[in-house]
């Protein structure tokens, strides 16, 4: 779905929606809308959906970035993509060693360090773990000993793709059944924000959308195999 369309875009739908003209509910208010449903589609995304990592299809480059080592520096940040766009989280780190190949780096969390984190691999070495020590900073563990060009690969999760008042033909980065959800939304803020009558009713329709999202996100990894694990009991 177009943002802006005639008569079939989400901005021309927002309105019929909410039954309001372009001087009661802006397009820059329908695009705070939809950009604050993007949020919630992406938030709740990263929370239930572990076998995908959720990214937005307008984004021309992937989600990965490399970074050089240097030597006796512990903690690093990837706070922007190559689009300028905010990471969020750190989903892998891979190391490259001295034969040119890449391995992964081992995920700890602080709380399996027995001992004062202080001392812990102290001595400048091969980087083995990392701490994730915020959403978009790592902590190697040994620092390393050296500087190495393009030493690490990171694997991340970003902000999506946002719309701005002056789109037409851009439609949202996300898959086709959650598009009328743009719509409800930014119609249901109208409806909220200027008291309309029909607020009642967009929110019933807003609830499906919500629906929606969760059987969405609930049936993506139908591709992948289950496993059934047996219970064995006991019986000595």
């Amino acid at each position: 779905m177009k943002f802006s369309s005639t008569g079939i875009g989400i901005v021309e739908q927002t309105r019929d929606m909410a039954r309001v003209d372009s001087t009661q509910w802006s397009t820059a208010k329908i695009t705070n809308s939809c950009n604050n449903w993007l949020d919630r589609i992406f938030t709740y995304g990263k929370r239930k959906d572990s076998a995908f990592q959720i990214d937005d299809s307008n984004h021309t480059k992937l989600p990965i970035g490399t970074t050089d080592l240097v030597a006796n520096q512990s903690d690093y940040s990837f706070l922007t993509d190559q689009e300028g766009n905010r990471i969020t989280n750190i989903t892998r780190i891979d190391l490259l060693d001295a034969s040119g190949n890449y391995h992964q780096l081992k995920k700890i969390d602080q709380n399996e360090i027995n001992g004062a984190l202080s001392e812990y691999k102290k001595t400048a070495g091969i980087p083995e773990e990392y701490d994730l020590i915020a959403d978009n900073i790592v902590r190697l563990y040994p620092k390393p000993a050296d500087n190495v060009t393009a030493g690490l690969i990171y694997y991340f999760q970003r902000t999506p793709s946002y719309f701005i008042a002056t789109d037409t033909t851009k439609e949202p980065g996300v898959s086709n059944d959650l598009h009328r959800g743009f719509v409800i939304a930014s119609a249901y803020d109208c409806a909220l924000t200027l008291g309309l009558p029909n607020l009642e009713a967009l929110s019933l329709e807003l609830q499906k959308e919500e629906q929606k999202l969760v059987e969405y996100f609930s049936s993506r990894n139908t591709d992948s195999k289950k496993r059934l694990t047996p219970n064995v009991e006991d019986c000595r």
